[in-house]
């Protein structure tokens, strides 16, 4: 315990405070260097030098330092190592997304870039190829990419489908909101207002997803 202590403490004056220092001068707010370094503290266990060219290099890419995603940006570049980065970049690419693209869709959501190769392709397969999303949507709303494609997405385009062949909403409708929408919301806009002309929705929606809960 008192090495740990030790570790610790040392961590503490050389990397955690200077490079909270570093965030500070750079126009981040207190309240979100906070955040940053309650929820994410190793980010900052790096020298002041490596940990400067981080912030550097996401202020360059255009992010705002008084919004929370500047430091989730920093999160990501600082554990994202180069090479995965380009690997994610390869990955993106392959659904016709440029260069200037896939920036702008970190800019929306940085932890689009923090997620896996496989979660990126996998997920996009199925946007795409099943779901019939465009890659163009996906970019506009990167967040979609973070959805657990077994637990939410699936689940949830299973519902959809059941509509779909039911003629109670069009084929070619919007599909961000099936995916993107709260629980409660998905319930009311696509679950509970259809239970009459399909009974049993709300049973196989709970089966589907399993912890669903009826507000």
């Amino acid at each position: 315990m008192k090495n740990l202590h030790r570790i610790l403490c040392c961590n503490l004056q050389s990397h955690l405070l200077p490079n909270v220092e570093v965030l500070r001068k750079a126009g981040v707010p207190d309240k979100k260097v906070i955040f940053l370094a309650v929820h994410q503290h190793r980010v900052f266990m790096v020298d002041k030098k490596r940990f400067r060219k981080t912030v550097e290099e996401v202020k360059k890419i255009g992010f705002s330092p008084s919004v929370l995603r500047f430091v989730s940006a920093v999160h990501v570049r600082r554990v994202v190592s180069k090479s995965f980065w380009e690997k994610k970049v390869v990955s993106y690419k392959k659904w016709g997304w440029s260069e200037d693209e896939i920036i702008s869709a970190f800019e929306k959501h940085p932890y689009c870039m923090l997620v896996s190769v496989d979660k990126i392709m996998s997920t996009m397969d199925f946007l795409v190829n099943n779901m019939g999303s465009d890659p163009s949507v996906v970019l506009k709303r990167p967040k979609l990419i973070l959805y657990s494609l077994e637990k939410r997405i699936r689940p949830r385009y299973s519902v959809y489908k059941i509509l779909l062949e039911n003629g109670l909403i069009k084929k070619g409708s919007n599909l961000v909101p099936v995916v993107d929408s709260s629980e409660k919301d998905f319930l009311k806009k696509f679950v509970m207002c259809y239970e009459k002309e399909v009974p049993g929705l709300l049973q196989l929606d709970q089966e589907q997803v399993g912890n669903v809960k009826v507000l």
